[in-house]
C-alpha cells in the first residue's frame, strides 16, 4: 500500500539547462519534506480517528472493543494496538515524486485491510492543498 505525491520536474529540469541538476536536487528534496509531511498528517488524523475521506472512523465491533479493553487500550478506533503498523511508514522521494508507504509486508497487508473499513491512507483536498504549499515552500 502506497500514496505517490507527483511533480513534473523532470520535464521542467530539461527547460531549465544548466540548472537543470541543482532544480532536480531541490524538487527531490522538496517532494521529500513534502512526503514527510503527508506521513505526518496520516498520522496524526488517524489517531485521532478520523479518515481522510472525512468524519470517524466506524466503531469497532463489540467483540474486538471489548478485546482492545481487556488489554487496557481505547475502544475509540485510532488503528493503534501496537503501533507497528504506523511506525513502519516511511517516505522516499526521486526527482518526480514522493512515495509514502510501508517497510514491512505484515504492516503493509494490515494498513490494506484496515484501509478497507476505515480509509486512512491518502489525502482529502485540503490536506492535498496544504502539501503543495508545503513543496512550493521547500523549493530552493
Amino acid at each position: 500500500m502506497e500514496v505517490r505525491i507527483k511533480s513534473n520536474a523532470k520535464a521542467v529540469a530539461k527547460r531549465v539547462g544548466k540548472k537543470g541538476k541543482e532544480l532536480s536536487d531541490s524538487i527531490k528534496l522538496a517532494l521529500l519534506k513534502t512526503g514527510l509531511v503527508g506521513a505526518n498528517i496520516i498520522e496524526e488524523r488517524t489517531s485521532k480517528g478520523k479518515g481522510f475521506k472525512g468524519g470517524a472512523f466506524k466503531k469497532y465491533n463489540s467483540v474486538y472493543a471489548a478485546f482492545r479493553a481487556s488489554k487496557g487500550r481505547s475502544t475509540k478506533p485510532d488503528l493503534r494496538f501496537t503501533g507497528q503498523m504506523m511506525s513502519a511508514m516511511t517516505v522516499k522521494s526521486n526527482s518526480r515524486e514522493a512515495e509514502i508507504y510501508f517497510t514491512r509486508a505484515e504492516e503493509s497487508k494490515k494498513a490494506a485491510m484496515n484501509n478497507k473499513k476505515r480509509p486512512f491512507f491518502g489525502f482529502s483536498r485540503s490536506e492535498e492543498r496544504k502539501l503543495g504549499k508545503v513543496f512550493f515552500r521547500a523549493l530552493k
